[in-house]
């Protein structure tokens, strides 16, 4: 027998070790419900499972919780990295910023409701994923993804397409939807027992909700939110917009983290105001401070506001008496607004604040 040959043979021993060592795959884990569960349906199979976290700058809810009064009771965590600790497993985490944006400004399948580019984003993060596992001699991948479960990315008709176009063929395994679709190579090689995998097809959150609770999964992330902001209405509108006057499709990392907070206003088509609407968001903003011509009122208290954009004096002064009108000065004759350059000179503006009735409903973003 093997057992055997191994204690006098090299050749046996090795053989014996391949034929023991487990098959390895990389799950790509977001931080919901579905990739915990796809994830840990493979596991339950024997088969060593590692995470993957592709960081594009978008998904970062966690970050708003922190700074938002009224988001303070929500949990501040990374959901991805709380899914690794409930599965017990290693987490890469990695960052693809740049190699991103080109998914985000020239989708080759489109956006889906807003400028949320899921069939892209998909094929994009599973290539990056075959490229890890070519890598690291990883085996396969694993998605969370459901027939008929998102009407962009997750159609019958669609999950062929990320599979040839990421490159990862039949390497690429869905747990929760398996039963639906034709055998992967893992399911053929006899890795996974095809019957131990499921069928989940549609919207319905039900049967992974019901697998959740047989695994004993409690606390996870809400089974249909999602953290990508741009399947966001207004804050692909003001993508759209930062796009729109610049002239051209380009974003950095502080253009997506700014979108996220204050009230955003285009009174002028050559600028606009990013007002904080709280505590939290103005001590944010002011680490922008120095990129931005930026006014704080001085006689009452009020909001930090940022201009992005060029102004001149009639600009600033309407920019002034925005500022009064989102301060505790609203109803005051007079509102001191100070106002300070990129360069850092201030000077300060007496103004009458804007009345409600004179900012119309298409200056806000």
């Amino acid at each position: 027998c093997v057992l055997c040959a191994s204690a006098v043979n090299p050749f046996f021993e090795q053989l014996h070790s391949a034929m023991s060592e487990p098959r390895k795959a990389v799950a790509l884990i977001s931080g919901g419900l579905d990739s915990l569960l796809a994830a840990r349906v493979v596991m339950e199979q024997g088969v060593h499972v590692e995470g993957i976290n592709f960081f594009t700058g978008f998904c970062v809810e966690g970050h708003t919780h922190a700074i938002r009064k009224k988001d303070r009771a929500r949990p501040k965590r990374n959901n991805a990295l709380w899914v690794a600790e409930q599965l017990g497993i290693k987490l890469h985490m990695i960052d693809i910023i740049e190699e991103y944006k080109q998914v985000v400004i020239n989708p080759k399948h489109g956006y889906g409701a807003n400028l949320n580019p899921c069939l892209d984003c998909k094929i994009f993060m599973v290539n990056k994923a075959r490229e890890w596992i070519d890598a690291n001699s990883f085996d396969f991948i694993i998605t969370g993804e459901v027939i008929g479960q998102r009407p962009k990315s997750q159609r019958r008709d669609t999950m062929p397409v990320v599979a040839r176009d990421s490159g990862a063929g039949n390497r690429l395994v869905r747990p929760l939807c398996a039963r639906k679709l034709p055998p992967t190579m893992p399911e053929q090689e006899g890795w996974l027992d095809r019957d131990r995998l499921h069928d989940f097809n549609g919207r319905s959150r039900k049967p992974q909700m019901a697998l959740a609770r047989q695994f004993g999964f409690e606390d996870y992330a809400q089974p249909a939110g999602g953290c990508c902001f741009l399947t966001d209405q207004q804050y692909s509108v003001k993508l759209a917009d930062l796009w729109a006057t610049r002239g051209k499709r380009e974003y950095d990392l502080d253009d997506i983290m700014l979108l996220k907070v204050g009230r955003h206003l285009r009174p002028r088509p050559h600028f606009k105001l990013i007002i904080g609407r709280e505590e939290g968001e103005n001590r944010f903003m002011e680490g922008y401070r120095r990129r931005f011509v930026y006014l704080l009122p001085l006689s009452h208290t009020g909001p930090l506001v940022l201009l992005d954009g060029e102004a001149d004096s009639d600009d600033l002064e309407l920019a002034a008496r925005l500022t009064a009108r989102f301060s505790h000065g609203r109803d005051a004759e007079r509102v001191t607004v100070e106002v300070t350059g990129k360069d850092g000179a201030a000077r300060t503006l007496e103004v009458a604040p804007l009345p409600a009735t004179e900012i119309p409903a298409e200056w806000y973003l």
